[in-house]
């Protein structure tokens, strides 16, 4: 009898599978190793075919659609209701089939090639940022240490730590000023790449 609906459980390797017929009766339930599952599916009659919008689910679902295949992306917590037994891999498979068959349930728009790439860019980007503000935090807080404040924001570390190293009147050991110096080489690393990943994403510098 003709399968209808599939949900699938992505995972790294291993991908559990579980269609229904219209009647919603179980006629579908296997594994299949991630490089064999594009094979079964190029071969598999158009069907409706629901997965958890997370991790690859994007790749897979333009994939799926490319073969001819209806996708539809759920988020986690709406799946979760639909989990019958103890959690695995076949119970979350079995539980995405009956989500995506549900008339009232919400779907997580398919993300075109395109659009992942800027959002992948707008990622590694915020990383940057995140890691450019730890640094300049840790920059700041040494400096404390020899009673030295510098108020918040990367300009003004780069403005008055040139001065403070410079400066043969203050506290600072010669280490110490090696130290800071180097520490320094960081964030302007980090503020060229967010500057760059910024231009390439389109998004006005922080």
């Amino acid at each position: 009898m003709k399968i209808t609906t599939i949900g699938i459980d992505l995972a790294k390797n291993i991908f559990a599978v579980h269609g229904v017929n219209e009647h919603g009766r179980c006629v579908l339930n296997k594994v299949f190793k991630r490089n064999h599952v594009a094979e079964f599916f190029a071969n598999f009659p158009a069907c409706v075919i629901g997965m958890e919008a997370c991790g690859s689910a994007h790749f897979w679902a333009r994939k799926l659609q490319a073969m001819g295949h209806t996708v539809r992306l759920i988020a986690p917590q709406f799946v979760k209701r639909y989990v019958k037994t103890n959690k695995n891999d076949a119970a979350d498979a079995e539980a995405i089939c009956e989500a995506v068959a549900r008339p009232n349930m919400r779907f997580v728009p398919v993300s075109r090639i395109e659009q992942k790439s800027v959002l992948s860019l707008h990622r590694v980007r915020q990383g940057f940022v995140r890691a450019r503000t730890a640094q300049a935090n840790q920059i700041r807080g040494l400096l404390a240490e020899f009673g030295i404040v510098v108020p918040k924001g990367i300009g003004h570390l780069e403005r008055q730590v040139p001065e403070l190293i410079e400066d043969a009147a203050n506290e600072l050991t010669g280490s110490f000023r090696l130290l800071i110096q180097r520490l320094m080489d960081q964030p302007k690393e980090l503020d060229r790449q967010v500057r760059d990943r910024g231009a390439d994403s389109g998004v006005a510098p922080q």
